[in-house]
């Protein structure tokens, strides 16, 4: 069963992500390799998009937030679960079929450096989904429409001649999202798409993002570790540990009542720009480290570094409900 709530001004259900997992088997020996165990990077994930809504997904590195996005994308084939993505499950999905879905979703990535081809030319760079996917009937349409997409995202429709080295990060990341544009989809996964620019580039391409979401009717989930970022573009947010959500809510709802104590250490370290509240806000600090996803602990995935952990959870694995008002957690005490 998956975490829904009422949607987004009243808009219906884009995405829906039932019980998601992703596995990587662990092998052992050199000729005749079996099975030892496995990274559960994502184990169990479930929530719903809705049309128009941008769902941010927190939490921190190797917790499992960018395989998410890459496993609804279907860049990963899942291990179990279903994403049922306009009404038909991705998972089950395959051959031109799942082609053809992907126009419909793209993603954006994280690293604008590492992301675009250095032999490639920027107008083959965003032009290469209009030729994998047949858009446009000539050569001369798919080359203004390239045009289009630069200037759209705020760059200059002549640089298409020109390589990916000779832009700055910011720019490649417009780039980035030119290319994701490009075969008009409904659905983005944007990974981390902001933590390898300038924190003065950074507020650009979020205002870029959130003016072509008003525009062209986009869906986002946005993955990030910045949690005031998180919050200025976010409709929803999710805080994910170890490769489960422990946590959903409304943005506001989740940062004026935070009630897994994960979500509650993130936010203490979130600076608050008065000195005042600043002094009088109590840090919290956890203990320990993150606990490998080859060997998750027993009971819930945060008990050996909860600092109100009980015994029940060590035992047993808190189950993921609503507490009213599509404010999701995970944990005991609130039972």
């Amino acid at each position: 069963m998956s975490a829904a709530t009422n949607g987004v001004n009243g808009k219906g259900k884009l995405l829906e992500v039932n019980d998601l997992k992703m596995h990587f088997p662990i092998t052992k020996g050199i000729v005749f390799q079996r099975q030892v165990g496995a990274i559960k990077a994502v184990d169990g994930v479930s929530f719903d998009l809705y049309s128009g809504e941008t769902l941010g997904l927190v939490g921190e590195s190797g917790c499992g937030k960018s395989t998410t996005g890459r496993a609804i994308l279907q860049l990963y084939r899942p291990t179990d679960g279903q994403v049922v993505f306009e009404g038909k499950d991705l998972v089950q999905t395959k051959g031109e079929e799942l082609r053809r879905m992907r126009r419909r979703m793209q993603m954006i990535f994280q690293d604008p450096y590492a992301s675009l081809n250095p032999r490639m030319t920027v107008g083959s760079i965003v032009g290469e989904p209009l030729d994998v996917h047949g858009i446009g009937s000539s050569r001369k349409e798919r080359q203004e429409r390239v045009q289009e997409l630069l200037k759209i995202v705020g760059l200059n429709p002549y640089f298409v001649n020109r390589y990916p080295h000779e832009f700055s990060g910011g720019q490649r990341q417009r780039i980035g999202v030119a290319r994701a544009l490009a075969v008009n989809p409904s659905f983005i996964v944007a990974d981390e798409p902001i933590s390898a620019l300038d924190v003065s580039i950074q507020a650009q391409v979020i205002n870029l993002m959130e003016d072509l979401q008003e525009e062209l009717g986009l869906t986002y989930l946005f993955i990030a570790h910045d949690l005031s970022v998180v919050r200025h573009i976010s409709d929803r947010i999710a805080v994910m540990y170890l490769g489960k959500i422990v946590e959903l809510a409304d943005r506001d709802e989740l940062y004026r009542n935070p009630m897994h104590p994960y979500t509650q250490a993130l936010l203490s370290a979130v600076p608050i720009p008065d000195p005042k509240i600043e002094n009088q806000r109590k840090r919290i600090i956890l203990e320990g480290d993150v606990p490998s996803p080859a060997n998750p602990p027993k009971g819930c995935n945060f008990c050996t570094r909860c600092p109100r952990v009980m015994d029940i959870c060590r035992e047993q694995e808190p189950t993921f409900k609503d507490y009213g008002d599509g404010h999701y957690a995970a944990c005991f005490l609130h039972e």
